[in-house]
């Protein structure tokens, strides 16, 4: 991978991001680096993951569908139907790759999936996904005391545990529920029934 300047790219989001969202961002970043230091993963990695997972959130829906069907990035119909919430991570990937020249694979999947999850998580993605769930200035997620613990001890628990919250409150919603989110789920639950 070639060398990321952290400091350069704080001060790039810092710039292209309102001020909640990059208070958001650093807090993801640093979460997943204290998550990558407990279960044994590269903490420059998690950082950069971090840093760059909602690198293109501030985009407008229909710029990022515009900006998909430029780039040839698969769209499903449920992500072109709620294009800010779900499409923000392929773009942000993309991005991540063109704009700030990540090229380690396991960055670019963990910003992929950061909002669906996918089925066979490296653990540089499950850390980013539970630290987008988790970080302190999250303060009405459900479960949120629970999963901060255990999020330090058993990552696939703690993965399935917020796919079930999610799903649970989906269900609430008028939202439609990704496939990728069912597929996760259905995946970790069938592996911890084993």
């Amino acid at each position: 991978m070639k060398t990321i300047d952290l400091k350069k790219l704080r001060k790039e989001m810092e710039k292209e991001q309102t001020a909640k969202r990059y208070e958001h961002t650093l807090s993801v970043a640093y979460t997943a680096a204290s998550l990558a230091m407990v279960h044994d993963e590269d903490t420059e990695k998690a950082l950069i993951a971090g840093m760059l997972h909602d690198c293109a959130k501030c985009i407008e829906g229909k710029k990022l569908v515009s900006i998909c069907k430029k780039n040839n990035l698969e769209m499903s119909e449920i992500e072109m139907k709620n294009p800010s919430a779900l499409l923000h991570a392929k773009v942000g990937s993309y991005y991540a790759k063109e704009k700030y020249g990540v090229t380690d694979e396991d960055i670019l999947y963990a910003i992929q999936y950061h909002t669906t999850g996918r089925p066979d998580m490296s653990r540089l993605e499950k850390i980013l996904y539970i630290a987008d769930y988790m970080e302190p200035g999250r303060k009405h997620a459900a479960n949120l005391a629970q999963i901060r613990k255990m999020a330090y001890q058993d990552l696939d628990k703690t993965l399935l545990k917020i796919l079930e919250d999610t799903l649970a409150y989906l269900q609430t919603t008028d939202d439609q529920i990704d496939d990728m989110t069912l597929k996760t789920y259905n995946y970790y639950r069938n592996i911890s029934l084993q």
